[in-house]
């Protein structure tokens, strides 16, 4: 009797198991057998198309000696591969779990995943906003361009892109890490995040919450407004051009505004609402860590006519080669 008492309180599928969480079980995996399969497939077509595309962006820019020389390439090279990594901390994981049936994961690899969701996301924030800096540049200041918008220039604001990120990612997971855990140990949510974890928090956790908006919801917040206010200044700096000019400038642009606000919409509505008043949307935390890295390059590429040259040019070569 006693040791079946013991197996039913170390369940962590039992809704009662409130002791020191070891196990997270993640409920958005939990689904019946067939829309499992369905949700799999359709995560694991998914991450193909985002491997796919994000690799053929890098290669051709690499490839391309022109492409990489420019700033707004060389950023969205990098761009590219945080797009890759960023679904590849959850999507092959979520993927998994609806085929294995297996809907737990240790708390230790939830902080984890917790840290690399934040810390590359954030580094995708920083990104978006130096390409909007570097359309500035060539836009308002032409004459000027190669001498602002140098490679040391655009190593730094890679680096601080990286670094910028990795402090917040640490402070994010501090906060998260030093929280005890006694649950009941489920979490209503494909993978792990701040919001959701802290419904497992055997503790008031208003003041995480508030820190937590406070970092994560400004600095979403704070980088799309000025995101929106470069290129409104660019938008009225095109009035004074040519029509021409003016239309290769609101190619481009309109390609980064179509990804900005794919991107930094989820993020605002996540991370700028308290988490215990209003509940995680665990359908648009997973718009943007799969959707969003899937239609980039498609948009990056689709709307640029001198990136689907050079992925032509490069393809050409692949298959002369070949014969």
């Amino acid at each position: 009797m006693d040791s079946a008492n013991s197996t039913l309180s170390n369940d962590p599928l039992r809704p009662g198991n409130t002791g020191a969480v070891h196990e997270i079980v993640l409920l958005g995996l939990s689904q019946p057998r067939v829309l499992s399969l369905a949700l799999a497939i359709l995560l694991l077509l998914s991450y193909a198309t985002v491997l796919l595309g994000n690799l053929s962006i890098i290669l051709t820019i690499r490839a391309e000696p022109r492409l990489a020389a420019s700033p707004m390439y060389y950023l969205l090279g990098n761009l590219s591969l945080v797009d890759l990594c960023y679904t590849s901390v959850t999507t092959p994981q979520m993927a998994l779990g609806l085929l294995s049936g297996h809907a737990t994961i240790s708390l230790g690899e939830c902080l984890a995943q917790l840290f690399f969701l934040h810390f590359l996301g954030c580094t995708e924030i920083f990104l978006l906003t130096a390409m909007a800096y570097d359309r500035y540049v060539a836009i308002c200041q032409p004459l000027h361009y190669t001498a602002i918008m140098s490679c040391r220039t655009c190593a730094r604001l890679v680096a601080g892109s990286w670094l910028g990120a990795l402090a917040h990612s640490l402070v994010q997971t501090l906060l998260a890490t030093t929280l005890p855990y006694c649950g009941p140990n489920r979490i209503d949510h494909y993978f792990c995040d701040v919001a959701p974890l802290l419904g497992v928090a055997c503790t008031d956790t208003s003041l995480v919450e508030i820190l937590v908006v406070s970092n994560t919801g400004a600095i979403s917040l704070g980088c799309f407004l000025v995101l929106l206010v470069s290129y409104g200044v660019i938008l009225a700096a095109l009035q004074r051009r040519s029509a021409e000019d003016r239309r290769k400038a609101l190619s481009t642009c309109t390609a980064h505004l179509m990804v900005v606000a794919i991107f930094f919409g989820p993020c605002i509505f996540i991370y700028t609402r308290p988490f215990s008043t209003i509940p995680a949307d665990k359908v648009v935390s997973l718009l943007a860590t799969v959707v969003t890295p899937m239609l980039n390059p498609l948009i990056y590429t689709l709307r640029n006519t001198e990136m689907k040259g050079a992925m032509r040019r490069l393809w050409g070569r692949w298959v002369r080669a070949e014969k």
